[in-house]
């Protein structure tokens, strides 16, 4: 931005923040268990990919009247998160202070306990090393010692593969329990990017672990379902809806620029 405002003095610049979708949350939802002067401080839980969700949202208010209901958005990719929404607006979200929290990702590792961050310490482990393990050496490649890539892991044989994908799968579960508690149920759930829009396979996993919600697949509209254009996968009778919405982050970015533009013309 500063070396932008140097070269082009007189291009307007626009920030769209990622956190902005989460910021309506109730104080229990943003708060640490830390000391007040903490919190003054800007420790708290803020919640990432939310110009996704904000895309998906859109998306899911011009699909189906459940929208505005009990709805969890899953960004599955190589960041990875859920968010709980009603009434077309964030509750709860699994990322907190960092895009560190929550689900196994790519490379990182989701929710940690913190104690395992000072037993690292205490064996000497620098800020250096911590941080390359947490961001770059833990999530599916860290669990597989294979890959981050959930393509690749599908594709091989190897049990520390598999256990990758289970794994992954088994918290997406874990997490999206908790957030229908807090919901007082689900309507609907969305699965978005790229792992989100593409493995019907781990689509099927997480659904058939949450058949105790009312979820049901249809099994030939989720293997049909490539992330391509929005498509509603659940099967007739279920009690809740389940969709497949391509994400575009891009283009909230673009249209909130366009609308402040507008608007200071």
């Amino acid at each position: 931005i500063r070396a932008f405002q140097r070269t082009f003095a007189t291009l307007p610049q626009v920030a769209c923040f990622d956190t902005a979708f989460h910021a309506g949350q109730d104080p229990q939802e943003q708060r640490f268990a830390l000391p007040a002067e903490l919190q003054s401080k800007g420790v708290r839980r803020y919640g990432f990919h939310g110009l996704s969700y904000q895309f998906i949202m859109q998306r899911l208010s011009e699909l189906s009247g459940r929208a505005q209901g009990r709805v969890i958005m899953a960004h599955l990719g190589n960041g990875a998160s859920l968010c709980g929404a009603q009434g077309g607006r964030s509750r709860t979200s699994t990322m907190g202070f960092s895009a560190l929290d929550g689900l196994i990702m790519g490379t990182r590792s989701g929710a940690l306990d913190p104690g395992v961050l000072l037993y690292l310490m205490e064996q000497g482990w620098s800020h250096a090393q911590i941080e390359a393990l947490l961001y770059k050496q833990s999530g599916l490649l860290g669990v597989s010692g294979l890959s981050a890539d959930m393509r690749t892991l599908h594709g091989s044989d190897s049990p520390q593969a598999q256990l990758a994908i289970d794994l992954f799968a088994h918290r997406v579960v874990r997490e999206t329990g908790a957030m229908a508690a807090c919901l007082q149920g689900l309507d609907l759930i969305a699965f978005s990017g790229g792992i989100g829009e593409h493995d019907a396979a781990l689509r099927a996993q997480i659904c058939a672990q949450l058949g105790w919600l009312g979820v049901a697949l249809d099994a030939e509209r989720n293997a049909a379902a490539r992330g391509d254009v929005c498509a509603a996968v659940h099967a007739e009778g279920s009690a809740v809806e389940v969709w497949v919405i391509p994400t575009d982050e891009g283009r909230v970015a673009a249209d909130q620029a366009l609308a402040l533009l507008r608007a200071g013309a």
